[in-house]
């Protein structure tokens, strides 16, 4: 007796199509896996037999052989066990054989027989649409991320009870309803609740509208993690396609469960500086999303720059660049997407108090442990962050305002989706929407500059040491406050800006 039932694996964040061979033969009784499975799916064999003979079925006392095609596909993990059951109650006839065909199963089964949350559903979902499966059954507790995706039926089911009951034509599986909207989230907090730091707050309304990265220089407590965490509610709403794709993410990861089973709000992550390397890029034997993947479409917060390992750091070159990473292990290679937008922050010197306005506070660092600090920071991680501001410590006179006059942070999100509006169309045809992702002709035809711009360019490059890629950033930033204020030049007082946005080549002591 032979069927044949299929499920997917994740590798990375997407899914790949897995055959689940079950041959029911003459011989002693026994039960063996095969197909590269790992120590989570050979244990499944103990799960799937106490299953089905708790749900009241008879497991084969013969030779069952399972085989998980392809062969040379490493499967993992306990959502092998739903499909195997499956195919062995197809083989021994109890469900008709033409009812799996064209049906994607997967979830870990429990040994009462019910059928347990599993990460990577909405991958499977996505691919089970895209190669054109007619539905997917999965545990309750995951449809409702399955029904996200439109254009196919999903199934839940509690136990392996109601899915044979429902493949027999017998009885009904819950349907996922498809989600038609995104909801707007609300965050408790806005920028009305910032006093003072004009000058920082309109940094951040320029990273947003552009999606350029900001480094806040500073002593402590002047702001700079008050104004990182409200970035986000000035950020566009996420489109449908970019709320998937980083559920995805999410789903792939684990994070996901039945009360958060979608990602509305764009992700704001801050790892403390204590990470490691491969737990913010990504990696590991079978590589999964780190940090900068988990923060795709949102902020990645980075507070206390220097206190992070240099070799930690220096791994956020290519995400910065290419907005994908790509981490390779002997068993395989993946990429993962993290287009984010990177905020850190850091204080001018180790004690955090050179060049402090205070007369009570004074720098107690010698030039050497300032050098040393600094140089934590190397320059090419430096040249690829756009905006690199000082944030001052607050007078009494501001931090004691009775009235704060300061603009709601739905005021400047106003703002901030009518200057992406502009990038939309602007890079229609392009596969991105953002000025800070322009690479060479696409600055050539959006960010022409004027003679007067070219000689401040110019008076830049020779006096300050801009690198080339320094002088690209400045136009990038120069094209977003453009547009901010809606014009289709850019003239000398946006490529003014956009220099005086780089603190640290302008080589100013703070």
């Amino acid at each position: 007796m032979l069927a044949k039932v299929t499920t997917t694996t994740i590798v990375g964040v997407e899914a790949f199509e897995v055959d689940v061979e079950v041959d029911i033969s003459a011989g002693l009784p026994s039960f063996s896996i095969v197909g590269l499975p790992d120590t989570a799916v050979k244990e499944s064999k103990e799960r799937v037999k106490s299953a089905i003979t708790n749900a009241g079925f008879s497991f084969p006392t013969k030779r069952v052989v399972v085989n998980l095609a392809p062969a040379d596909l490493k499967k993992e993990g306990g959502s092998f066990d739903f499909p195997i059951a499956i195919a062995i109650l197809t083989a021994t006839k109890v469900i008709p054989e033409n009812t799996v065909k064209e049906v994607i199963f997967t979830g870990e089964l429990s040994l009462d027989a019910k059928i347990k949350h599993v990460g990577g559903v909405l991958a499977s979902a996505l691919f089970a649409r895209n190669m054109c499966y007619k539905a997917v059954i999965v545990p309750n507790q995951n449809l409702q991320e399955a029904s996200y995706v439109d254009g196919i039926l999903a199934y839940g089911a509690d136990n392996i009870v109601e899915a044979v009951l429902f493949l027999q034509g017998k009885g009904e599986l819950k349907k996922g309803k498809t989600l038609k909207r995104i909801i707007k989230p609300e965050y408790d907090v806005d920028f009305n609740e910032v006093r003072g730091q004009e000058t920082a707050k309109r940094a951040l309304e320029i990273a947003a509208a552009g999606g350029h990265n900001v480094l806040m220089i500073g002593p402590p407590g002047s702001g700079k993690t008050m104004l990182a965490r409200r970035l986000p509610t000035i950020l566009p709403p996420m489109s449908f396609e970019e709320a998937i794709e980083t559920t995805k993410i999410y789903s792939c990861s684990g994070y996901l469960n039945k009360k958060n089973s979608f990602i509305f709000e764009r992700p704001f992550r801050d790892p403390h500086h204590t990470i490691s390397d491969v737990a913010l890029i990504g990696g590991g034997t079978y590589p999964r999303p780190g940090e900068v993947s988990l923060a795709h479409g949102g902020v990645l917060f980075l507070d206390e720059l220097p206190e992070f390992k240099k070799n930690v750091l220096e791994v956020l070159r290519q995400p910065l660049e290419d907005r994908f990473v790509t981490i390779s292990r002997a068993s395989q290679t993946v990429s993962f997407p993290s287009s984010f937008i990177l905020v850190a922050s850091m204080n001018p010197c180790p004690c955090g108090w050179l060049g402090a306005n205070d007369t009570k506070k004074h720098c107690i660092c010698t030039p050497l442990q300032i050098t040393r600090y600094r140089r934590k920071i190397s320059g090419p991680l430096l040249d690829r962050i756009d905006i690199q501001i000082e944030v001052p410590a607050l007078k009494f006179s501001e931090m004691a305002e009775s009235d704060n006059n300061a603009e709601p942070s739905n005021v400047i999100a106003e703002r901030v989706e009518k200057t992406k509006e502009i990038q939309y169309e602007r890079f229609k045809s392009a596969k991105f929407y953002s000025n800070s992702e322009m690479s060479g002709r696409w600055i050539k035809k959006y960010c022409e500059i004027s003679s007067d711009s070219a000689k401040l360019m110019q008076d830049c490059v020779e006096r300050l040491g801009f690198t080339a890629r320094a002088y690209t950033k400045v136009l990038k930033v120069a094209r977003t406050i453009a547009d901010i204020e809606r014009c289709d030049k850019i003239m000398p007082q946006h490529i003014s800006e956009a220099i005086s946005l780089r603190i640290l080549d302008r080589k100013l002591d703070f």
